[in-house]
């Protein structure tokens, strides 16, 4: 190779390292004018944001405050939907399981009159009982409510104005039944598991419609029909004569003057665990 080849040779590397230094140099150049741009502040302490590129289509640009707008997700307990009950074609009429168990059940409440009384005398006893209440009523008494809750008791749903379910309509019976369900989850603090038909009507639309909000259909075995006012002799004796495991007990704590429902309960209580029987409230049946 002559000594002017390789002279030209040189002088075209040299040139082609000089033009990577000066590409290189722009686009440093470039890029921290960018970022000096986007952090900078403008008139007003606004950022000032690059132009963006010309032949490229502009975005429509978000005021810094914009995102705040949007609906956040996944801050506090979601609501938790009552697990759908299965559909029953009849309510259950005594609790099932071993040993000498009874269920004590009181509807039509919460009364301040009797009420208390009643859930005076279950505590004397240590004894848990279940109570259908209609949701006016406890809206006016929420806590009477909170006390079955903080004694163990089973709060049961009898429907806001203890109507007729079999002459309403199915919108009506929902609205009947919902509406309770809220007053005793406000004031108990879980929504119930169990409802119980006013005068014991049932019908497929109050079975459905139960079954919707969580609850199952609950009756009962021995209706001691105080509601009557038969004499305190007559609500112990058909509670003791018809004593049996699994049997659930119909009385009243409201809806009317219940001094002898209160009675009666002082006089067969003891009796009724004197004779052994387990006075409980009644589980979930499985699905």
């Amino acid at each position: 190779m002559t000594k002017d080849q390789l002279l030209t040779r040189l002088s075209t590397a040299a040139a082609v390292l000089t033009r990577r230094r000066v590409l290189l140099a722009g686009a440093a150049a470039c890029g921290a004018a960018g970022t000096a741009g986007l952090l900078a502040p403008g008139s007003g302490g606004e950022p000032v944001r690059p132009a963006p590129a010309a032949g490229s289509q502009a975005r429509p640009e978000l005021k810094p405050s914009a995102y705040r707008l949007q609906p956040l997700t996944g801050y506090g307990p979601p609501r938790v939907e009552p697990a759908r009950a299965q559909v029953r074609r009849e309510p259950f009429l005594r609790l099932s399981g071993r040993g000498s168990t009874m269920v004590l059940t009181f509807d039509d409440g919460p009364d301040p009159r009797y009420t208390p009384k009643i859930l005076d005398t279950l505590a004397e006893y240590d004894v848990r009982a279940m109570f259908f209440v209609c949701g006016e009523m406890a809206s006016y008494r929420p806590d009477l409510l909170a006390r079955m809750a903080d004694e163990g008791h089973v709060v049961g749903n009898h429907t806001w104005s203890h109507p007729l379910l079999t002459r309403l309509s199915r919108g009506r019976i929902r609205y009947e039944m919902e509406r309770t369900s809220d007053v005793i989850e406000d004031a108990y603090g879980e929504r119930p598991q169990w409802f119980r038909a006013p005068y014991g009507a049932w019908n497929r639309a109050a079975f459905q419609l139960g079954a919707e909000l969580g609850m199952e259909p609950l009756a009962w075995t021995i209706d001691t029909l105080d509601w009557t006012r038969p004499g305190t002799r007559a609500i112990v004796s058909r509670v003791e004569h018809g004593a049996a495991p699994g049997v659930v007990v119909l009385s009243h704590d409201a809806g009317g003057d219940r001094t002898q429902s209160v009675r009666a309960l002082r006089d067969y209580l003891p009796h009724l665990l004197d004779c052994g029987y387990h006075i409980t409230v009644p589980r979930r049946q499985p699905v």
